[in-house]
């Protein structure tokens, strides 16, 4: 699957990335990770901490799948709003949900201090304002769910909107602890420290095959195998081309990257934005004073209709950004791509196992907030591999939407 078209940004922003070499032997280990990019990463880190022999492989090289193209916006708020998941999975299990990505989102800001490559992990606050007025009545409710829950929110008017931006708004929620990251630096950042901590990284190696035996899965790459107790798979979207989630939705995402500023517009604390139209338009800032922009999803189509798409999709995304702040009007973009997204009916990530794959465990962080789902994840996982009860993995059972399949020998991709 070809993930990205345009121009992605994030290559950039390290010069002398680290490099791995393919393998080409046969090695055992406690768990093989599948996928080099944010959910693979923060798996590899979490499970050299637990001090799990662990081989992490990428087909391509690290950080070069849907991590190239990730926007780097870290957020406790959802696709799906707090009252939503409240009303759709009961009170505790929605509001569980919640409290597992705000402890995640603290866990990702923890990380700043402790990794080698720096991540550009800033704490940033959220402004999610009402797209017309009839949404008003449902941001208030969702305000007072979050502060009845202990979460750290403002319903700001209209009036109080307009003195701090360039823009007005009917209403709008101001949330706090939230944070961005450079994507593509994290990813490397993360694997880097795993690496110093024991685990052993792959870069162009492909699983062609899996074996499931009994105490574990072999893993058949085109010069070597990988023999492991367990696997965890963390391959984005491309999960849908080796194991089809009914629940899951794949389609056409954009952003652009300006050049740098000069100086910044009425923009009151560099907060992420975003609206409460389905799908929205989010924006944020980035600390070489760029401004990124992202949305305008649609249905997903062949990689060649999405490189045309990504020319006037940008323009749009522009018009946009323009339209929010008139004093950039002018404005060069420097960047600007398409990308494949996965969402999930439900509002929820995969996370755990399949009865169709003994020893194995998915990370499917489909969804607006894919960094804070893999690190919900990696914590999750790493401790059952541990042997740890994680009942929180319920909520994201891969069988919450299908029926459990037989179990099967082997798997040729």
């Amino acid at each position: 699957m070809r993930l990205n078209s345009g121009n992605t940004p994030w290559r950039s922003t390290l010069q002398d990335p680290p490099t791995y070499p393919a393998l080409e032997n046969t090695v055992h280990c406690d768990c093989l990770v599948v996928g080099a990019g944010i959910g693979g990463a923060m798996a590899s880190y979490r499970l050299s901490l637990n001090g799990a022999k662990t081989v992490l492989i990428e087909k391509r090289q690290v950080g070069y799948g849907s991590s190239h193209a990730n926007t780097g916006l870290l957020q406790i708020s959802n696709d799906k709003s707090l009252t939503s998941c409240m009303n759709t999975f009961g009170q505790k299990s929605g509001l569980l949900f919640y409290q597992l990505c705000q402890a995640a989102v603290r866990n990702i800001l923890d990380l700043a201090s402790k990794l080698d490559i720096d991540s550009q992990i800033i704490p940033r606050s959220s402004l999610l304002y009402a797209s017309t007025p009839a949404d008003v009545s449902a941001l208030r409710e969702e305000y007072e769910n979050l502060v009845a829950n202990g979460f750290d929110s403002e319903f700001w008017d209209e009036e109080r909107i307009a003195s701090v931006y360039s823009f007005s708004k009917p209403a709008a929620l101001y949330s706090r602890s939230d944070a961005e990251a450079n994507p593509y630096r994290l990813v490397h950042s993360l694997i880097a420290k795993a690496a110093t901590n024991g685990v052993r990284v792959y870069e162009q190696t492909e699983a062609r095959q899996y074996e499931f035996t009994e105490d574990g899965v072999i893993c058949h790459t085109e010069n070597g195998r990988i023999i492991a107790k367990k696997i965890i798979f963390a391959m984005g979207y491309e999960t849908q081309e080796f194991k089809k989630d009914h629940g899951a939705k794949l389609i056409n995402t954009y952003a652009v990257m300006t050049k740098p500023l000069k100086e910044f517009p009425k923009w009151h604390e560099r907060s992420l934005l975003w609206e409460t139209a389905r799908p929205y338009l989010y924006f944020r800032t980035t600390p070489e004073g760029r401004i990124i922009a992202g949305g305008k999803d649609e249905p997903l189509t062949d990689p060649e209709r999405r490189d045309i798409r990504v020319i006037s999709q940008s323009q749009r995304l522009l018009d946009e950004l323009e339209a929010l702040f008139p004093e950039l009007k002018g404005i060069e973009l420097e960047y600007s791509w398409g990308s494949v997204f996965g969402s999930t009916r439900d509002g929820l990530p995969y996370i755990g196992p399949h009865p169709r794959f003994p020893h194995c465990y998915f990370i499917e962080g489909y969804g607006g907030n894919g960094t804070v789902y893999s690190m919900i994840a990696a914590e999750l996982l790493t401790d059952t591999i541990a042997g740890k009860n994680r009942p929180e993995l319920d909520l994201f059972s891969l069988t919450r939407s299908a029926k459990p399949s037989p179990s099967q020998n082997s798997v040729v991709i």
